[in-house]
């Protein structure tokens, strides 16, 4: 019987010991893990702070609210569809055809980051117009197409489709009106056969790829005429930042 009780006794202690690893291991994880996802989109480094010794400007470049991810830019929050980690970019997403009076560049929201692995392009629809001054070379008709909206379909006009395959060969000051087009949207190409436009996805290709070597990426917006686009000025100039989704947010689909 005294044997049975001291083996009791011996299993207690190492029930309260373990116990006690485990509580002090659970507490330990809770106080230093941050927080790693928004929503369904996983968060890691870089947009991470942990602590002020891993941190980087790019901890600046995304907000988390109500459970989605955005893209923080001066002209507003634009919703991320999605982050590749490993090639280190990030897509804006554009669910939706918008009308020319609400139209941001592709170039502007990506100015300043580095390129893309695949350049970002801009669908223009209904335009009455092809030809641009600064354009001419880089804008293509895109037959596979749909009409920019129900109501465009009744109209014909010359042009319903246009493509610019790099949206960073237009230049800065190009708008969908210089050509008369009612409509656009954003895309990208998912690989470099995709020739006809009908393996695009939706949305603006943003890379994140900054070399540890770079002395400052601010430097472009230090500058009188720098590369420095909406989402670059934002990292830079944070009270130039705004909290209100953009300008475009009324035509992304919710789920």
């Amino acid at each position: 019987m005294e044997e049975i009780l001291q083996i009791f006794k011996k299993l207690k202690l190492q029930y309260l010991l373990l116990s006690h690893m485990l509580l002090f291991t659970t507490s330990t994880a809770l106080k230093t893990a941050p927080t790693l996802r928004c929503g369904n989109l996983q968060l890691q480094t870089p947009f991470l702070a942990q602590n002020s010794t891993n941190f980087s400007p790019l901890n600046l470049m995304t907000r988390c609210k109500s459970q989605k991810l955005y893209f923080r830019t001066s002209l507003g929050l634009f919703p991320i569809s999605s982050i590749d980690y490993t090639s280190k970019t990030l897509i804006v997403s554009h669910t939706s055809c918008s009308s020319s009076e609400h139209f941001v560049s592709p170039a502007l929201l990506s100015a300043g980051f580095p390129s893309p692995p695949l350049p970002n392009s801009l669908l223009l629809f209904n335009c009455s117009h092809k030809t641009h001054p600064t354009a001419a070379s880089f804008i293509h008709n895109c037959t596979r197409f749909h009409m920019c909206g129900e109501a465009a379909s009744e109209v014909q006009l010359p042009f319903s489709c246009l493509v610019v395959k790099d949206i960073e060969k237009l230049d800065p000051g190009f708008h969908p009106k210089d050509l008369s087009c009612s409509g656009y949207r954003r895309v990208y190409r998912r690989s470099l056969s995709e020739e006809d436009y009908e393996g695009v996805d939706l949305g603006t290709r943003i890379s994140f790829d900054i070399p540890d070597h770079v002395p400052d990426m601010c430097n472009e917006c230090k500058k009188p005429n720098g590369n420095c686009g909406v989402g670059l000025k934002c990292i830079c100039h944070a009270k130039d930042c705004s909290k209100r989704q953009g300008p475009f947010s009324c035509h992304i689909t919710r789920h």
